[in-house]
């Protein structure tokens, strides 16, 4: 009976963290979304690509990038700042919380 009860508070604990993850994702990607648009539909300013439907690993990269300054076009200068006090979990939330848009 005790195994069974550790199972499900692992369980429930992972499942919990999860939750969080999202949630980080998301509150991150609210400052995102005055030129990404609310579903990361848009391009921002017009100018970059439209990061709705990219893969968890294709926007963690991007935004790795854009932090090391190896990765951008016209909006490196401008992603650069934007990414800059994120670490690299906070990158990994909101690279699955774009995937989920």
């Amino acid at each position: 009976m005790k195994t069974i009860n550790k199972v499900i508070l692992g369980l429930t604990l992972i499942g919990s963290l999860t939750s969080l993850a999202a949630a980080d994702g998301a509150t991150i990607f609210k400052k995102c979304a005055g030129c990404h648009g609310m579903n990361a539909e848009k391009k921002a300013l017009g100018k970059s690509q439209v990061i709705k439907g990219w893969q968890a690993s294709k926007t963690e990269a991007a935004l790795k990038g854009y932090k090391d300054g190896s990765y951008g076009g016209p909006m490196k200068a401008l992603m650069k700042g934007q990414v800059a006090t994120l670490n690299d979990e906070q990158i990994k939330s909101l690279a699955k919380y774009i995937e989920s848009k």
